[in-house]
């Protein structure tokens, strides 16, 4: 009976052989790069051919430090990897781990032995970078003098700070004598007492590149007492400099930016701090105003002056409801009093008498109400308004004036 196996059965079949296989786990294919695509992810995708045929390749954005240049169609390289098979279309290709250029495979070789002696040793470690200082007044730079990375640093340096000191100290950068003369300027700008030292250079090959792979110039960005910024290449170049500098740039112009504060920044961020430093203690002040004048409030309601001022005005105002008061009750007293007199005025001796009548007594002084109380020949008084009449009872008569 036949044995039938899908399409994934087989290509995972061949997958587990290529991965059972130790050759393809780590080999190193040399040829000429064609059709080479940087995908936006990061990753790049191309082939190497020879004359007898061609191979996929692709190399993963979390590889990418292992690519030191940019790669195009046409280079000569060296890619080292592992070959698996791609399960979806059932093709095999070559996962790249890290790529060189034909010729300097050695040169790479001798890069990763002293990166990684280097790295053993502790000088990569983060505890031995030092802090970019800010607002630095005097900038060091070890580069050649007639490259476009002087240039950069240069222009992008003063037109952040136009106050800024630059010392140049003019080394060579690629050749024989490069790595003697890059130490030696990190040393002399060191002793000079600038604030920041900037070693780098205009991109190139590895070849080009290799003096900032030298152990001496990395001893000599690690035993300076001055931070270093390596800014060697391009942003896809690495050097042994760059990891044990303070601080990596990825162009010489990065370097700059990051080496110089922007002043024109200074000067904003000051006003900025100046203004809301003025804003705050406005309204500090105003909020300290206005608890003063609450507390002076509180002080003039409490104060004795203030106390006898409201008492005395009490005193006034209590003088003047008693004056009130005490008019008013005379006004009242009056008006009764005035009823009074006119009821007592109706009962007067005067009033009666200055209406024809008149007031009799006896010789006693007692006075005659009844006939009864005189007899005749007795002398009487009789009282009118102006005087006294004198008169003798010649007759008296009883009379009923109640009828």
């Amino acid at each position: 009976m036949k044995n039938i196996y899908s399409v994934g059965q087989v290509n995972r079949y061949v997958k587990n052989m290529f991965t059972q296989d130790f050759v393809l786990q780590k080999v190193y294919v040399k040829g000429e790069v064609s059709n080479c695509k940087y995908h936006p992810s990061g990753h790049i995708y191309f082939s190497l051919k020879d004359e007898t045929g061609v191979l996929s390749c692709v190399m993963f954005a979390g590889q990418r430090r292992g690519l030191a240049f940019r790669m195009k169609n046409g280079d000569k390289v060296v890619a080292g990897g592992s070959v698996d098979v791609y399960e979806r279309d059932g093709r095999y290709q070559l996962y790249a781990r890290e790529i060189t250029l034909e010729g300097a495979g050695a040169l790479y070789e001798r890069f990763l032995a002293l990166k990684e002696e280097l790295e053993e040793m502790g000088m990569f470690a983060q505890e031995y970078k030092q802090p970019i200082p800010h607002f630095i007044h005097r900038l060091g730079i070890v580069t050649a003098p007639a490259g476009a990375a002087v240039q950069d640093i240069r222009n992008i340096s003063l037109r952040r700070n136009p106050y800024l000191q630059i010392i140049l100290y003019p080394a060579l950068v690629q050749g024989e004598g490069a790595a003697d003369s890059i130490v030696q300027g990190i040393r002399m700008l060191d002793q000079a007492g600038v604030d920041v030292i900037i070693v780098g250079r205009g991109g190139g090959s590895i070849e080009d590149l290799w003096a900032f792979n030298e152990e001496k110039v990395a001893r000599a960005i690690f035993e300076c007492n001055t931070p270093v910024i390596s800014a060697v290449g391009h942003e896809t170049d690495f050097t042994i400099a760059d990891f044990v500098a303070d601080m990596r740039a990825p162009t010489p112009s990065a370097a700059a930016e990051l080496a110089v504060d922007d002043f024109r920044q200074i000067i904003r961020n000051c006003q900025d701090y100046q203004d809301r430093l003025q804003r705050s203690m406005q309204n500090k002040l105003d909020i300290l105003r206005a608890y003063l004048k609450q507390y002076q409030m509180k002080m003039d309601y409490l104060s004795p002056a203030t106390r006898l001022r409201d008492n005395r005005q009490r005193l006034v105002d209590l003088e003047e409801e008693l004056r009130g008061a005490m008019k008013e009750k005379i006004k009242t007293d009056r008006h009764t009093l005035s009823l009074y007199l006119e009821r007592y005025k109706g009962l007067s001796p005067l009033n009666k008498l200055n209406q024809g009548y008149s007031f009799v007594t006896d010789r006693e002084g007692k006075a005659v109400t009844s006939t009864s109380q005189v007899q005749k020949g007795e002398f009487l008084e009789i009282s009118v308004t102006d005087g006294v009449i004198e008169a003798e009872v010649v007759n008296s008569r009883k009379e009923n004036w109640n009828i």
